[in-house]
């Protein structure tokens, strides 16, 4: 629900403080929130000399940067910024006029994670809406939530961000002084803090239900013998755009960070029943409780036969390497090594490569001790094939060489049906062609995984030969 907290949560309690806080909206706001951040214009501030990656998160949201302040140094443990940088920015907010740089500009952005207190204390400077990282994020989040689940996992992480803002304004009206005889006093801010307790609970609730739904569907497909594909990588590597080249399936694609929050799944075009796995994208320094919300969408990609880790071929190759890294980690943060499945490395966007660049990208995967990557296109096409033979070979070894026999007693089937099945569990390298005769035996080769061909092999013993490697020799 979008709209301030009431001035008056429950009778005998003291009014809200005039200090706006919307539950649910990430943070301290300056009054009421728009539903759309385009065309917004922002201050930036920040010690990092690097902010290419937060300006390109808000121009996601349609966020204007005017201005990038920096201020070396270490933080301020209250600010995280110095107190004179943030009163200096404070004084220019205020006197600014029309022909101002600054004109229009009602929102700050801070390049940090920052702490309760240190949020609350730079809009208690500033008096203007303010986003960390994390309520950059979060807006992000909100806005490109489709799915029921995707919407309760965003529900609960800007929940749980401002129940931290609201512990520390509890905090702050209960130090001292207290208010009532005995300092029995309750405030109004404490009434809010426990319907938001309420509310995370009823939707954690809901998430695990959510959560059970998906390991019953990664249940039932493991029983049907299909195995799963996972896309993983930084979020805007591509992912989406390899899953619907591979899969046929339309999904949402766009150059933008985190057009994809919840988890498409579609079967691979040409192969033998691979089921690949689409879902939301890492990024570096996301704060742990953030992506914990999304853990349960994250791990249906994980936990996968084969992972394809994806990068943006047209990076630089330092930052091929810091984006991998990252993939890195998150695997090692949320996977034992013996449950990490193999996984193929996938360089995408080939198509705006130079020749020269080609082989700098690859070596840039090379140098971190990774597999020979793939070079892709889902514009020109380019290794798409080499990619769908890999992850066949990844899963399935060599192409069987299969002998199907024409029935000759009861119960046996006919070999269009045979190959019909064949078809269905499986994928012929070879068509048969027409089969004028049926009564011939026909002898192909075949992609299929061991489970599904021992199933045709019981249930069609007299018709279904593997063709052993010294008869082929």
């Amino acid at each position: 629900m979008r709209g301030a907290p009431p001035t008056n949560c429950m009778a005998g309690a003291e009014p809200v403080p005039s200090v706006p806080l919307l539950a649910g909206g990430g943070g301290l706001l300056s009054g009421d929130t728009p539903l759309s951040h385009a065309n917004r214009r922002a201050v930036l501030l920040t010690r990092d000399a690097d902010t290419a990656e937060f300006e390109a998160l808000a121009a996601t949201l349609g966020i204007e940067v005017v201005e990038v302040l920096r201020q070396s140094g270490s933080p301020d443990p209250r600010t995280h910024m110095g107190s004179g940088r943030l009163e200096g920015v404070g004084d220019e907010l205020t006197s600014r006029r029309e022909d101002h740089p600054w004109a229009g500009v009602d929102l700050v952005l801070v390049h940090a994670t920052l702490l309760p207190r240190q949020l609350v204390n730079i809009h208690d400077v500033l008096t203007v809406e303010v986003w960390d990282r994390v309520r950059l994020l979060l807006e992000l989040f909100t806005k490109h939530a489709a799915s029921v689940e995707a919407r309760t996992q965003v529900r609960i992480a800007r929940l749980a961000a401002d129940r931290l803002v609201l512990r520390e304004l509890v905090k702050r009206l209960t130090s001292g002084e207290r208010l009532g005889y005995g300092a029995g006093g309750r405030h109004g801010w404490s009434g809010v803090l426990e319907t938001v307790n309420r509310e995370v609970a009823s939707l954690r609730r809901r998430q695990r239900r959510h959560a059970s739904a998906r390991k019953e569907r990664r249940r039932q497909r493991a029983r049907s013998g299909a195995l799963t594909v996972g896309l993983a990588g930084y979020t805007n590597a591509g992912k989406s755009s390899l899953f619907a080249a591979l899969s046929g399936k339309e999904v949402l694609v766009e150059d933008r960070l985190f057009s994809t929050l919840e988890t498409t799944v579609g079967r691979m075009q040409a192969s033998p029943r691979l089921l690949l796995v689409d879902t939301i994208g890492f990024i570096e320094q996301l704060p742990s409780d953030l992506l914990d919300a999304f853990s349960a969408t994250l791990m249906e990609s994980l936990e996968c036969d084969l992972l394809l880790l994806l990068a943006d071929a047209s990076d630089s190759p330092s930052e091929i390497r810091r984006r991998l890294q990252t993939c890195q980690r998150e695997l090692a943060e949320r996977m034992d090594i013996e449950e990490r499945p193999e996984y193929l490395v996938v360089l995408t966007k080939a198509d705006l490569l130079d020749d020269d660049a080609r082989p700098r990208a690859k070596k840039s995967v090379l140098d971190l001790g990774m597999p020979d990557p793939l070079l892709t296109s889902t514009v020109t096409g380019e290794g798409l094939d080499e990619l769908r033979q890999a992850i066949l070979n990844q899963l399935h070894g060599s192409p069987h060489r299969l002998r199907l026999h024409p029935p000759t007693e009861e119960g046996d089937v006919q070999l269009a049906a045979l190959i019909a099945e064949l078809y269905e569990r499986g994928l012929p390298v070879e068509h048969p062609g027409e089969v004028n005769d049926w009564d011939d035996v026909v002898e192909l080769e075949c992609w299929i995984d061991a489970a599904s061909l021992g199933q045709m092999q019981r249930t069609h013993p007299r018709q279904v030969e593997s063709v052993s490697k010294d008869e082929l020799e």
